[in-house]
């Protein structure tokens, strides 16, 4: 009794739609930029290893960020479904989605890569691995597709070591598609069905095979941590706000360490701390909401910036290429924000024939 008494006192997650600030552009930027951080490491050295956060908590802090990016991207994506419908839905995820990269793979292919290879320009226009990487990257989202002659002495190749994630994120997208076509997005037993399912599916891998690989870790956790940030907007008259939850989760995340608890319990307390965050009125009271979205700019462009300074300073320590890298990225997600992503925002805006959604909880009829 005393606990429900608690968290009675806590705000919904629908009470904090109804306020005017959040605090989603900020961290989404914060995200991209903790990527980069964690890059400095992985581009030197070519172990990931090496970053000082996995040897704490198993993960580095870029797996931090993209956790905390699917949650995020779990909550809004599946109120845009709610809202929009799935004409609508599926005009706006592509619009945000589809411009950015293809520029990105555009520009790292046809203008860095050629910048920075050992061929001659006429054999490295005309080369069949630069078809290649094009099509991979833009179908596949494969990761480890290398330029020919491209970083072939840094420790990692391949030139875009950050799209891979795109393509759980576009899966993520099509089951929000598919169960919302079918009438259960709003259902809160699907929705919690599904964060259980998923949780109980990695927690099982941990306990029957902790040895699995990677791939197979990564398949469950990606989307458990978008279904827990859906679940939680499809919950959100009764879901509550807490900061002592959070720490609660912190606690209980840690004692559960060398546990097959661990990882579930890590993934789905980062959801709900990086939701509070975002949302929470105590949290979001001197919100700050950056006039220019420079989080996708940054998480696309920050690997192939750091490639390139390592290719050309390959001994020097991760921490004298950081800032540079961290300022060229800026200035490049800047301009794909300005040219690309947001003329991009206003076809959407267009083609939806109305203002871009918002993620104020719209008054009841």
């Amino acid at each position: 009794m005393s606990i429900l008494a608690f968290l009675n006192g806590a705000p919904s997650v629908s009470t904090a739609l109804g306020h005017e600030k959040n605090n989603f552009g900020l961290i989404r930027l914060a995200l991209a930029l903790a990527v980069v951080l964690s890059h400095a490491f992985s581009v030197t050295t070519g172990t990931i290893t090496d970053e000082p956060l996995t040897t704490s908590t198993g993960f580095t802090l870029g797996e931090h960020a993209v956790n905390g990016f699917f949650a995020i991207s779990g909550f809004l994506v599946t109120m845009s479904f709610d809202r929009r419908g799935w004409r609508d839905y599926a005009i706006a995820r592509t619009l945000r989605i589809a411009p950015g990269l293809i520029v990105a793979v555009l520009a790292v292919s046809l203008l860095l890569g050629a910048a920075m290879t050992t061929l001659p320009a006429e054999e490295y226009f005309v080369s069949p691995g630069l078809r290649r990487f094009i099509q991979s990257t833009l179908l596949s989202f494969k990761t480890n597709i290398a330029l020919p002659g491209v970083f072939a002495d840094n420790p990692f190749s391949f030139p875009m070591g950050t799209v891979w994630t795109l393509k759980y994120e576009v899966m993520c997208y099509a089951g929000v598609f598919l169960i919302g076509l079918v009438g259960l997005l709003r259902s809160r037993i699907a929705a919690l069905g599904l964060v259980v399912g998923l949780a109980l599916g990695l927690a099982g891998l941990d306990l029957l095979r902790p040895d699995a690989p990677k791939g197979m870790e990564t398949a469950l956790r990606l989307p458990l941590i978008f279904a827990f940030g859906g679940a939680l907007y499809v919950w959100r008259d009764r879901a509550r706000l807490s900061g002592s939850v959070v720490l609660a989760l912190i606690l209980v995340t840690w004692l559960s360490a060398d546990t097959f608890l661990y990882k579930t319990l890590l993934f789905t307390g980062t959801a709900y701390g990086i939701l509070w965050l975002a949302l929470a009125p105590a949290v979001t009271r001197f919100a700050y909401e950056p006039k220019a979205d420079l989080s996708y700019g940054t998480y696309l462009y920050g690997w192939p910036i750091q490639q390139s300074l390592h290719a050309l300073w390959p001994s020097a320590a991760a921490g004298l290429l950081l800032a540079p890298s961290l300022a060229i990225t800026l200035m490049v997600a800047a301009l794909s924000w300005t040219l690309i992503e947001k003329p991009a925002l206003g076809l959407k805006a267009k083609a939806l024939g109305r203002r871009t959604l918002r993620t104020v909880e719209p008054a009841a009829p």
